[in-house]
């Protein structure tokens, strides 16, 4: 409730708010083509609940936040220019990965500009995830490609169907096979490895487990991905291949994939070492950290913090025009 949050806060959210509404305003373009993929293309409506998966994050780390004092870190703006910088050379050489990604960097740099640097340590985890709102991956669409055709011939001649393989084209006796983009398995390696993120770092404590957990949410998916695609292959051999199609897209498309997620997270549950609420530091040990004080010895009021990155996005805007 607004009541129940400390003025101190209110106030720089508000201001915090209106130097993102700055940020956005500029790069419209880019969060309006973000927004038609995220809710367009399949391969990316996963990222429709990064936001929610954020808001959750930032709420785990309220009473924390509620102890400390909001203190702008105006070092902050060099990564707001920085990020400005990034969108507008991806809109001025129309590569559309660096312009999001620069849309995006704007506002992180914005959160870490206005509440300050103990804040964003205590909201490092929802602010980095905030990265995953870029849609990526169509760049690594071939190689995955010509991986699960070369994950299904091996399956299928293991399972006694003679067949050969030229790049993404499969000749079976049912027919020839392509392993078109959308089998090539990106769009659940992505939202695997988003969820992989998100369980390393609210779920274990350890690095270990961390790098073991999301190497699996890595390999599993392409391995899984290419099973699912030598099961299309071999169920066409009895069925036809237009059955087996449809068949895939239903059956394998989702409750198959549905099952490796379980499994994945199952395999993994009794490792988990911490409860989500315990995640990232708290504001008594970031409190022990020397630079962090140090760093907040020049007071700078929230107001000037919030013009300052509204002036920046202003001239970014002119830059586009010229």
């Amino acid at each position: 409730m607004p009541a129940r949050i400390p003025a101190e806060w209110r106030i720089s959210l508000v201001l915090l708010g209106a130097a993102a509404f700055a940020l956005v305003a500029v790069t419209a373009q880019s969060w309006g083509e973000m927004l038609h993929q995220w809710w367009n293309i399949d391969t990316y409506n996963h990222l429709l609940l990064v936001p929610p998966i954020i808001a959750w994050l930032v709420a785990l780390k309220a009473k924390e936040l509620g102890s400390i004092e909001p203190r702008p870190f105006i070092p902050g703006l060099a990564l707001v220019i920085a990020a400005l910088g990034l969108w507008w050379a991806g809109r001025a050489s129309g590569i559309n990965l660096v312009a999001h990604a620069g849309a995006v960097g704007a506002l992180q740099a914005a959160v870490v500009t206005v509440l300050g640097l103990r804040a964003s340590l205590l909201l490092a985890l929802p602010i980095a995830f905030a990265a995953f709102l870029v849609p990526f991956g169509d760049e690594i669409i071939p190689p995955l490609q010509f991986l699960t055709a070369d994950l299904a011939i091996a399956l299928t001649h293991l399972s006694g169907v003679p067949a050969s393989v030229e790049g993404i084209y499969i000749d079976t006796p049912a027919g020839l096979f392509i392993v078109a983009e959308a089998c090539s398995g990106v769009k659940f390696l992505i939202a695997m490895v988003t969820l992989g993120v998100l369980v390393c770092f609210t779920r274990f404590e350890r690095w270990s487990r961390r790098v073991i957990f999301i190497a699996a949410c890595i390999i599993v998916p392409i391995l899984a991905n290419g099973v699912r695609a030598w099961a299309t292959i071999y169920v066409a051999q009895f069925v036809g291949a237009e059955k087996a199609t449809g068949f895939d897209h239903i059956v394998y498309g989702w409750i198959f994939f549905a099952i490796v997620v379980a499994a994945l997270l199952g395999a993994a549950w009794r490792f988990f070492d911490r409860e989500p609420e315990q995640y990232g530091w708290t504001a008594h040990s970031v409190a022990q950290w020397d630079w962090v004080q140090r760093s907040e010895a020049a007071r700078f009021a929230p107001t000037g913090a919030a013009f300052a990155i509204a002036a920046l996005a202003a001239i970014a805007a002119l830059g586009t025009m010229i």
